[in-house]
């Protein structure tokens, strides 16, 4: 069973539960507990795992890690107008090789995706989305991966995996499944000008931070067309977390990375979801509750799902057709969200990726700009990518 090797939740974290309100999250979730033993499944929307490993963290100096400080600020939030069945599977230790650790992330993924119940992955250094990614080997589909991040993480593929270089791994390392990759928050000056040039040669999406921030809901479609999701703490500003060995002045604030889990939540193709580069600090407390209030937004966006099937042939939507320079833009809009899509053609003779005709998450923005004969930069790449 890919389950037997998560450990139960520390005792130090369940004796925090008898202390809370009966309305809390701690009294309802189910957890997997030395006494209690391992819950059950069936019914359970999001299940929450703690991954104990950083040794491919480029600064690791062999310090332990912990998550019993988030799951206690976790654990006393009330739950929203919501209902989402959560379970809390206890934490993945780590194996004698980390190679042993990236099997267990695999199997675990892969194991929950197929049962419909989103894992929450709490890290751990950054690289542990590669075995979340190639949990997809199984699941015979192409994966878009959103992250979001100050840095690329593509590094030297040629080199060993660390956490600023797995995203160049999840690129070169057969079998291809990455259909589109996104940077959500880079900052320039954290990035080589050659991993910022190859983003634009693969067709790949990059938002800088100034961007995002000045038009968060422009954050929306890209996470609706996400398959995983990925948040590095990195990406947050040092002063919303206390971490004394932080260096970050620059980044999301505590209510922009909750809303953007939000999105990351909401979004129905969402299958697998991680915040990482988490640490143990003397003045971990506020960092513990921001990551908790992330969960909390994440899991809220997921109890808030549209179940939204866009499917072309059943007409579920409304259609506007663009004439613009050679082409003919297909937009769609939803009678039951009022989100729009834009259609990604299927061109006889090419050599597609996705073997169909597919929609593309956008905005109203993109149709306005549409209707102004201007293609939007996301269709464009996203059909490059398509034909390569």
């Amino acid at each position: 069973m890919a389950y037997d090797v998560l450990q139960p939740v520390a005792d130090v974290a369940l004796a925090h539960i008898q202390l809370l309100h009966q309305q809390s999250l701690g009294k309802s979730i189910r957890v997997h507990s030395a006494q209690g033993g391992f819950p059950e499944l069936r019914g359970t929307q999001v299940a929450i795992i703690g991954i104990c490993e950083q040794r491919n963290d480029r600064n690791h100096l062999g310090e332990a890690l912990s998550f019993v400080e988030v799951r206690r600020a976790f654990y006393e939030l009330f739950p929203g107008n919501w209902h989402a069945t959560i379970a809390d599977l206890g934490d993945i230790h780590q194996g004698e090789t980390v190679e042993d650790t990236y099997f267990a992330v695999k199997s675990i993924t892969e194991a929950l995706v197929k049962a419909s119940i989103v894992p929450l992955f709490l890290g751990g250094s950054q690289d542990l989305v590669y075995p979340m990614y190639r949990a997809y080997d199984g699941l015979e589909q192409m994966v878009n991966l959103v992250n979001v991040d100050s840095r690329f993480d593509m590094g030297d593929a040629s080199q060993s995996i660390h956490n600023q270089s797995y995203v160049g791994k999840i690129i070169v390392d057969k079998p291809y499944n990455l259909f589109n990759y996104s940077n959500v928050g880079f900052q320039t000056y954290f990035n080589p000008q050659e991993e910022i040039d190859l983003m634009d040669k693969l067709h790949f999406d990059a938002y800088r931070l100034g961007n995002v921030t000045a038009n968060l809901s422009s954050v929306e479609p890209v996470m609706r067309d996400a398959d995983l999701v990925a948040i590095d703490m990195g990406a947050i500003k040092s002063c919303e977390l206390s971490y004394k060995h932080s260096k970050t002045p620059n980044g999301f604030d505590g209510k922009e990375i909750c809303a953007i889990a939000r999105y990351a939540g909401i979004s129905d193709r969402v299958s697998a979801f991680g915040i990482f580069e988490y640490k143990n600090d003397l003045q971990e407390e506020t960092a513990a509750m921001l990551v908790a209030q992330m969960m909390w937004y994440f899991i809220e966006g997921v109890n808030f799902r549209a179940g939204e099937n866009m499917d072309i042939e059943k007409g579920n939507f409304l259609t506007y057709q663009v004439p613009i320079e050679d082409e003919v833009l297909t937009f769609y809009k939803s009678d039951k969200t009022e989100r729009w899509w834009i259609e990604i053609p299927f061109i006889l003779g090419l050599n597609n990726k996705l073997k169909r005709r597919t929609l593309l998450p956008c905005t109203y923005q993109d149709y306005l700009d549409a209707c102004n004969q201007s293609i939007p930069e996301r269709w464009f790449k996203a059909r490059k990518k398509n034909e390569i």
